[in-house]
């Protein structure tokens, strides 16, 4: 790859991290956070990207993320009011940077003029300032001078001597960029405007290090600069200036004056005054925390020594008598310093790193522990069928090997994990438009944005959640004034949480509405032909029509719903990751629907069992007990229906091996053995099968990609001895019975 691509490519990643950052400050704005800091998170975001953009000509992007950058100095310079009707064009003003960022990033031709309304009102915000203009083509009237002072003496001067410079209550800068620093967007210009903003700034740029003009690298960096500082802020302060850009460059910041020569306090050579153009509002870019204090005699001890050329144009001499500091020397002002590198090292103490690998290196590194585990189970089998695992030495080794192979499939899994934090922001977004689309007052609550689930499964699951937030606001929230003659809340609540729970990761998605007309529900899929008018069925099962094909509540066709396509396509992809939903109503209340996915789709615990003569798998997280069933616990139900008496509670009985079609119904259960599972919907149903195997580890392997989706089935694995064993859904063969039959307690009830 071009290097250059290759940075390109790296700078996008990174803006996905800085909009992530950008949308959780926004959002904590929005909540009533007034801490300095969250509004400085976000206008440090809005600056990088436009740094970055502006490194590779993406102007649309450059040109908005300075209007916003702009309105959010105004906003963190306490000129602005971060007010309801403020954050709602700041939110939309993110949700357009990154539409932006979109674009930029997949090539997308951007249309002249877009988002001009928005920037509009934020250049009314702003006082309707010229703000969205180029820095470089601002008015003259918005800068101040700043005059920076060349040194032009190349010659090589004796040393005197030493005189040192003041130390009043001023700060030693000496700033020495990296090529790095302008090949990221930076200009060193824009960081000395900053500085001078602290207080009463003198500067002055060092050229000795500038080669012969046919000698000259444009893209290196070969100035060094000096400043002093008169000013009450503190070090920190200071040094925030230089935040952005601390890898890209040298600095020294210190409260004691480098030392001086006689030669260079009475200079022969001329020096040349450069007037530089200072941005009233500045592009400064400070208020993060750190907490690292430089030692200046340190700082003096760690710098390595230079010519004594080097040392030109230092901190300017002043009239006042200077102290003492005899550990420190001419030499040592512009040399590179070492304390820049302490001081980042004390600043990433107690932080975690972190390393940028690609995606498709991880997803081979789990296929292969995957085959691991395999290879795991077979050597296990083949040791037990040799007999070899009496010898004691043999069958520790094997145990420990066991636990091993575990180990790293559990620290890999957990590479592939992320939080859902970033999932959840991007449904921010989808509220607010469909808030405005449906003239509803809305608010999302979001909880558990740490938990932590496969990085596949967070990606597949951000469309099925966008219908189910969308179809939260548009038909689960009551209009505003619906609300208002119920005492409610005139204000709607959508709340999104997340959670670990047996094993598996739980979405809601829960609303404060009206909760499910299920007269009407029944109504409409009678009227559609989905159900006979006749069929008796319970809550659960009308919530459940929601999900049939074909099924909407909606009177009129919006861009939110009414087209036929809505929470059929939540379910399908639910189950495609190897997921459940369900939905559970309180009319009045609001309603809850609830998806439950597996922590990854490489492994699952699972039971393997015998029926038919077939081996298959039950994930371990789908069965409550295993029983024996007694000649006095099965009870027939109108015929053909079998159900089981566990603790006072009848529960259908499904011949598994029938229900696949591998044998005709038994007709004795006595010799079967009972699976007790439970539904995601809380439905339990016991599942006979011939015989239990063991219980273990396996590898999933999906089928849909092969030979499509097939009922019943989840995936499949390869066992220990080289057989394919199928990994069974419980929930929907529990479902397609449900389908087939009326409820067991209507049938009881009929039956009398």
């Amino acid at each position: 790859m071009d290097p250059m691509e290759e940075i390109r490519q790296t700078f996008f990643m990174e803006c996905e991290e800085l909009l992530e950052a950008m949308e959780a400050g926004l959002l904590a704005m929005s909540d009533g956070d007034d801490d300095k800091e969250t509004v400085n998170a976000v206008f440090r975001a809005v600056h990088s990207i436009k740094g970055g953009a502006g490194a590779f000509g993406l102007e649309a992007l450059v040109r908005f993320a300075h209007t916003f950058e702009t309105t959010m100095d105004e906003v963190r310079s306490d000129r602005l009011t971060p007010s309801e009707e403020v954050m709602t064009v700041l939110l939309r003003s993110g949700d357009a940077l990154s539409d932006l960022f979109i674009a930029s990033r997949d090539g997308t031709e951007i249309e002249d003029g877009a988002n001009a309304e928005l920037l509009g009102e934020l250049e009314a915000l702003i006082g309707g300032s010229d703000a969205s203009d180029q820095a470089e083509e601002d008015e003259p009237d918005d800068f101040v001078p700043m005059t920076i002072s060349f040194d032009l003496d190349d010659d090589d001067d004796d040393d005197g001597d030493e005189v040192e410079e003041d130390s009043d209550d001023a700060y030693y800068i000496t700033f020495k960029p990296h090529a790095t620093l302008y090949q990221r967007g930076n200009e060193a210009v824009h960081l000395l405007r900053a500085l001078s903003e602290l207080g009463e700034c003198e500067i002055t740029c060092i050229t000795s290090d500038l080669p012969e003009l046919s000698e000259l690298d444009v893209e290196s960096a070969h100035l060094v600069w000096q400043a002093k500082l008169k000013s009450g802020v503190n070090e920190r302060t200071v040094r925030e200036v230089f935040e952005f850009v601390e890898e890209d460059c040298d600095l020294t910041i210190s409260t004691s004056a480098p030392i001086k020569t006689k030669k260079e306090e009475e200079p022969d050579y001329d020096t040349e005054d450069v007037v530089c153009e200072e941005a009233v509002s500045p592009e400064t870019e400070t208020e993060t925390e750190t907490e690292t204090e430089t030692d200046p005699v340190a700082e003096a001890q760690a710098e390595p020594a230079v010519n004594a050329e080097d040392s030109v144009a230092d901190a300017p001499c002043t009239d006042e008598k200077p102290e003492t500091k005899p550990v420190e020397s001419a030499a040592t002002a512009p040399a590179a310093p070492a304390a820049p590198a302490a001081t980042k090292k004390a600043k990433e103490t107690g932080s975690k790193a972190t390393v940028r690998v690609d995606l498709d290196r991880v997803d081979r590194l789990i296929n292969l522990v995957g085959e691991l585990v395999i290879n795991q189970a077979m050597l296990s089998e083949g040791i037990v069928d040799s007999e070899m695992i009496q010898d004691s030495a043999v069958a520790t080794g094997l145990e420990e090997f066991k636990q091993l192979t575990r180990e790293i499939q559990e620290s890999v899994m957990a590479i592939r994990a992320q939080p859902v934090k970033s999932l959840f922001q991007r449904m921010s977004r989808i509220v607010r438009e469909a808030s405005a689309a449906t003239e509803k007052s809305v608010t999302l609550v979001t909880d558990g944005e740490a938990t932590e689930v496969d990085k596949t499964v967070v990606e597949r699951l951000a469309d099925p959640l966008t219908h189910m937030i969308r179809n939260a606001v548009d038909h689960g929230l009551e209009s505003t004034e619906d609300r208002a003659k119920t005492d409610k809340d005139p204000r709607g609540t959508v709340r999104l949480t997340a959670a670990h729970r047996s094993g598996r990761v739980i979405i809601e998605v829960a609303d404060d509405g009206a909760g499910i007309n299920r007269e009407r529900v029944k109504q409409i899929a009678i009227d559609k032909g989905l159900i006979p008018e006749d069929l008796d069925l319970t809550n659960s099962e009308i919530d459940n029509l929601l999900f049939m094909p074909g099924f909407s509540t909606a009177k009129e066709v919006s861009d939110l719903s009414g087209r036929g396509v809505g929470m059929d396509v939540v379910k399908r992809s639910i189950q495609a990751l190897g997921g459940k939903i369900s939905i559970s109503s309180n009319p009045g209340q609001g309603s809850v629907f609830s998806i439950s996915l597996p922590l990854t789709l490489a492994v699952l615990d699972g039971m393997v069992v015998n029926v038919a003569e077939q081996t298959v798998v039950l994930p371990l997280t789908a069965i409550v007990e295993t029983l024996k069933p007694g000649e006095s616990d099965i009870h027939d139900v109108c015929g053909d229906a079998a159900t089981i008496l566990i603790r006072g509670t009848f529960v259908p009985v499904i011949d598994v091996g029938n229900r696949l079609g591998y044998r005709e119904p038994l007709s004795s259960l006595e010799d079967s053995v009972i699976l007790l599972v439970e539904t995601e919907d809380g439905a339990k149903a016991a599942l006979a099968v011939d015989a239990i195997l063991d219980q273990r580890q396996v590898v999933i392997k999906g089928l849909e990609n092969n030979y499509g989706h097939v009922p019943g089935i989840a995936a499949a694995t390869i066992l220990g001895d080289g057989r394919i064993a199928l990994i069974l859904d419980p929930d929907a063969i529990v479902d397609s019975m449900s389908k087939l039959n009326l409820s067991i307690d209507n049938q009881i009830q009929k039956a009398g």
